[in-house]
């Protein structure tokens, strides 16, 4: 009987195949340690907007994508400032139509942080044949043409703000803009470094085309309209008779006033409660809105006029006429006044439509303020 042929033990060929498999990952490890690294998806981020100031170092916003490759990223630092020390200016207008004789025009400065401990600041205008400032920054039209008026501030001169003035004769006869109309793109403005949007022409600030009067922004003493703007008069007695189809009696109680008739309503009103409670129902002359020619008190300008039927109604109809309620509910903070129900302002069938829709005051839709000067 022939002899059978010893067969390798099993247990040698798993030993083997083991030995196989640990060489074989050694060899994908150095060839990874030796070769380029394979990149680790992440999630996309993107950068928000930087919203910068004129009087600040100008910063770029773009939208990025994050990876972690190895590539070179640009660092981007800035100078540490000591507490208190101002960082930024923004104005209330950067453009500014002046006409030779009229009176000065001066832009709110509003420096920035709010607790800055030295808020001091230096004017100068780049050509004095054609306009001049005063250290209160007073900006008064000389001669043709156009220069710029710079404010530095005082504790930090790398930090300043500029408005673009244009100098003009003044025009033969002076009239009301017509009403501006929104476009479709119109949305509530975002304040940067140069509102193009605002423009103070002659004295008098307009917002798109708006004209815009409140505690930061006058009108001069001699504007003076006459009475009710035409489309003003005309959308007044509209309304008043579509009201009146609803059994709701609507009339004026005042409408245009004449900057010195303000001088004498605003000074009784101080006199009888101060001039603090006076500030937040009644305008300092020159910052009434009653002299545009625009605005109605409806009936009674009184908080006994709120929540009455002919209020409910004016709130509910109005815009419909091209008036909006001046100063809403719960505004205050922007607008510097109380609600008043009974003040309603023109602007417009359109503007009033898209104002109203919002749900928003004129300062936060422009995105305005509302401030009066300091001193």
């Amino acid at each position: 009987m022939p002899k059978k042929k010893k067969r390798p033990a099993r247990g040698l060929y798993i030993l083997l195949l083991i030995a196989v498999l640990a060489m074989m990952a050694v060899g994908i490890a150095l060839a990874l340690r030796s070769g380029s690294k394979v990149p680790v998806p992440v999630p996309v981020a993107t950068a928000p907007p930087v919203m910068t100031t004129a009087a600040t170092a100008p910063v770029r916003a773009e939208t990025t994508t994050a990876t972690t490759t190895e590539t070179e990223t640009e660092a981007v630092t800035e100078k540490a400032l000591p507490p208190g020390m101002v960082s930024g200016i923004r104005l209330s207008f950067y453009h500014a139509t002046v006409y030779i004789g009229d009176p000065a025009i001066m832009p709110l400065v509003l420096m920035e942080p709010e607790d800055a401990f030295d808020k001091s600041e230096r004017w100068e205008s780049s050509d004095e044949s054609v306009a001049v400032v005063d250290e209160s920054g007073n900006i008064t039209g000389v001669g043709e043409g156009r220069c710029i008026v710079r404010v530095t501030s005082m504790s930090n001169p790398e930090v300043y703000a500029e408005v673009i003035v244009t100098v003009e004769p003044a025009p033969e006869y002076r009239t009301t803009p017509a009403m501006s109309t929104p476009s479709r793109e119109t949305t509530t403005m975002t304040v940067d470094e140069m509102r193009k949007d605002i423009n103070v022409i002659g004295g008098i600030t307009y917002v798109q085309g708006v004209m815009i009067v409140n505690k930061t922004y006058p009108l001069p003493s001699s504007y003076n309209p006459g009475g009710l703007i035409p489309e003003a008069a005309q959308a007044f007695s509209d309304m008043r008779a579509a009201a009146s189809a609803d059994g709701i009696y609507l009339f004026s109680h005042s409408d245009y006033r004449s900057h010195w008739s303000q001088v004498s309503i605003y000074g009784n009103y101080c006199s009888k409660y101060g001039q603090e409670a006076a500030d937040r129902f009644s305008a300092r002359a020159g910052y009434s809105e009653h002299q545009t020619g625009m605005t109605v008190d409806v009936n009674w300008p009184g908080d006994a006029f709120n929540g009455t039927a002919e209020a409910e109604w004016l709130e509910k109809n109005c815009a419909k006429y091209g008036f909006i309620i001046r100063y809403p509910r719960d505004k205050e903070e922007y607008t510097g006044y109380k609600y008043e129900s009974w003040h309603i302002r023109y602007v417009g069938k359109e503007w009033a439509a898209v104002i109203t829709g919002s749900g928003l005051s004129m300062e936060e839709f422009f995105n305005v303020p509302s401030i009066y000067p300091e001193g």
